[in-house]
């Protein structure tokens, strides 16, 4: 365990001042254990881990001593209340930058907006400059130190910050840590052959390493980049999980750490307030496995969490991985003991029950998926979403689907069918992406709008179908808003944004269809929300009612429990949430075509002897001959008194 010592107590005394040296010094000795534990670890045989994190204290005192004075600020309030992040007024918000208002000042030109809707924390998808033409939507980093020159400058990311900031809003950011650009410094050097920087990738003279290793790696992107190395003239064979012109770095070398917490550390003092790590399962290579969510994966994101906390208290983490759920809570920390790692996690199972749900109208998956999944530890929560830039995987396990009377990849190839629009009565317009030849696998790509129905409502003129299918968009983000997490909704959804049907025009995306699903902001469209009757009125108002009834409920502050509580109505999905200051709270969710109706005894059984409804799609709470009545594709809150 790291020891701060003469030197390093002198240092931060003399460059951060007295109050400010003494909890920066009292952050590393309660941080002690979490940065030397894991970097010993993982370490241990390569170099000397003492003066490895001596060096790496050094570097998280100097992003101290840089932090701009509003941020040491931040960081004060945020100690004191280091669970900021799971407060129910916390609605986020996803874009990207160009596509919801051209650049950043556009950006800030629109905080109105984003306010309106209720929204206190803004995701702005990848934004660091990204190696010109294909870069797999910006998530091929060829700068880490500079914005995309066509959304604007660092100069513009940190005046982005300080007025979301000034509003209540936190800003979160992608920082790709399993990958760089080709074109990226250290590729180049790489390349040319500069000493060291070959060892920041992992580069195999011939194929003997990477045939191995293939054998048991599942291709990321099978239909357009398959295979996991690409031979580069004059290097080797570079290990490239997701694109040829992605190169994977080699976290075996510890430089490769140092550097990347460095660019953590540039970043947070930019202002940005959570970093979302992108591909984090992928960190580790083993030869023998899928290469992902190795042990080394973990303890590396565990001292990239303690180092970044000793510095500046007020950053966030949240793991991007997509993985199953009893794989995703030790993201979080859900280790055999608590292990600090991230703060956030993307609650994926919740997303694809919802779509599944919405699909079959029937809650019996959903029941028995949600309920047997571990809560994450205490300090940590979900981040909920309905949609997001990515597409839609099928993560639903042969366990669960068994366990619901259902055969997995039959399930799986019906819910591919039905978003695609290729099953008999499905309101769907969606696409399948990712289509594996071998396995027939496939993900599906859409709006949640147009995966909801609105597009075929409107082409049909059909305004019963259009109600419903408003209302199917409004169910699932009420369960995203109440079900435990951070509420996201992703740019668009507020306005039922539909599939752009002119994707396919720009040859840098023609080749990938989920570009289909992010299409450009339509502020014609946004400025319909105030007119009572238009599908962009209907749609926001329904969004900005859930922020408005959330940030008033206690039990739907992030973190804690959600308690799933079996009907006698397999279309209706119940489910508890609990505050130790508040009463009880119970969200009723119908996923049908018709009306239903569920026994009033559920009341008792979440201890709501004097039920009072908070919000609902009708607007107040059905209650009949000792029964709750729903709408059709309808939800209701409710609470004590």
């Amino acid at each position: 365990m790291f020891k701060a010592d003469v030197a390093t107590e002198r240092a931060a005394r003399m460059r951060l001042g007295l109050a400010e040296a003494d909890a920066f010094l009292a952050r590393l000795e309660h941080l002690s254990f979490d940065i030397s534990e894991p970097l010993e670890r993982v370490y241990g045989g390569i170099t000397d881990v003492t003066a490895l994190v001596r060096g790496l204290v050094a570097d998280a005192l100097d992003a101290a001593v840089a932090r701009p004075a509003q941020l040491r600020r931040l960081d004060r309030r945020r100690e004191i209340d280091p669970a900021w992040f799971q407060r129910s007024r916390m609605i986020g918000y996803v874009c990207y930058a160009d596509r919801f208002a051209g650049s950043l000042p556009g950006i800030r030109q629109h905080l109105d907006y984003l306010a309106e809707l209720g929204i206190t924390y803004l995701h702005l998808m990848p934004l660091l400059r990204p190696r010109d033409g294909e870069n797999d939507g910006g998530y091929a980093v060829a700068d880490y130190a500079a914005v995309d020159p066509r959304v604007g400058t660092m100069a513009d990311l940190e005046e982005l910050a300080a007025d979301l900031h000034e509003r209540g809003i936190a800003l979160c950011v992608d920082l790709v840590l399993n990958h760089t650009a080709r074109e990226h410094e250290w590729a180049r050097r790489a390349l040319a052959g500069e000493p060291g920087y070959r060892d920041m990738y992992l580069v195999y003279p011939d194929r003997t390493r990477p045939d191995a290793y293939e054998r048991t790696l599942t291709d990321v992107f099978p239909d357009t980049a398959p295979g996991s190395f690409t031979e580069v003239p004059g290097l080797g064979w570079v290990w490239t999980t997701f694109h040829d012109y992605q190169w994977d770095l080699n976290y075996a070398n510890p430089a490769v750490f140092r550097a990347m917490l460095g660019t953590m550390f540039t970043l947070a003092n930019r202002g940005i307030d959570v970093l979302r790590l992108d591909a984090a399962p992928f960190l580790w290579k083993r030869e023998g496995t899928d290469g992902q969510n190795q042990p080394e994966a973990h303890l590396l994101v565990q001292a990239f969490r303690a180092l970044t906390r000793l510095a500046m208290p007020g950053l966030a983490l949240k793991a991007e991985a997509i993985v199953s759920p009893d794989l995703l809570v030790l993201y979080l920390g859900g280790h055999d003991r608590y292990r600090p790692e991230c703060d956030l996690a993307y609650d994926n199972q919740l997303m694809v029950m919802l779509w599944s749900t919405l699909a079959t109208r029937d809650v019996r998956l959903a029941e028995h998926a949600l309920s047997r999944r571990r809560p994450p530890p205490p300090p940590a929560a979900w981040v909920s979403y309905v949609r997001c830039h990515d597409d839609i995987g099928w993560s639903v396990s042969d366990t669960d689907a068994a366990d619901a009377g259902l055969d997995g990849a039959a399930h799986r190839r019906f819910l591919n069918d039905f978003y695609a629009g290729l099953f008999p009565g499905s309101y769907a317009r969606g696409a399948m992406f990712g289509q594996n030849p071998v396995t027939g696998d496939a993900r599906i790509s859409g709006t949640a709008a147009s995966l909801c129905g609105i597009d075929s409502a409107l082409a049909a003129g059909d305004a019963a179908a259009l109600t419903a299918a408003i209302r199917r968009l409004e169910t699932i983000y009420a369960a995203a808003f109440s079900f435990g997490g951070i509420p996201l909704i992703y740019m668009g959804d507020e306005l039922a944004l539909r599939n752009d049907p002119r994707w396919a025009e720009d040859p840098a995306h023609s080749h990938d269809n989920r570009w289909m699903h992010r299409p450009p902001m339509d502020w014609a469209a946004a400025a319909r929300r105030h007119d009572p009757g238009t599908v962009e009125a209907r749609v926001f108002t329904a969004l900005r009612g859930l922020a408005e009834a959330r940030r008033s409920l206690l039990p739907l502050r992030s973190g804690g429990r959600t308690d799933v509580l079996p009907t006698e109505n397999r279309s209706v999905l119940a489910y508890t949430r609990v505050h130790p200051r508040s009463a009880p709270f119970l969200a009723l969710t119908n996923f049908s075509d018709v009306p239903q109706s569920i026994d009033a005894g559920i009341l008792d059984r979440a201890g709501l002897h004097q039920p009072r409804h908070v919000h609902s799609t009708a607007g107040s709470l059905s209650f009949d001959s000792g029964r709750i009545g729903l709408p059709a594709w309808g939800f209701t809150w409710l609470t004590g008194h």
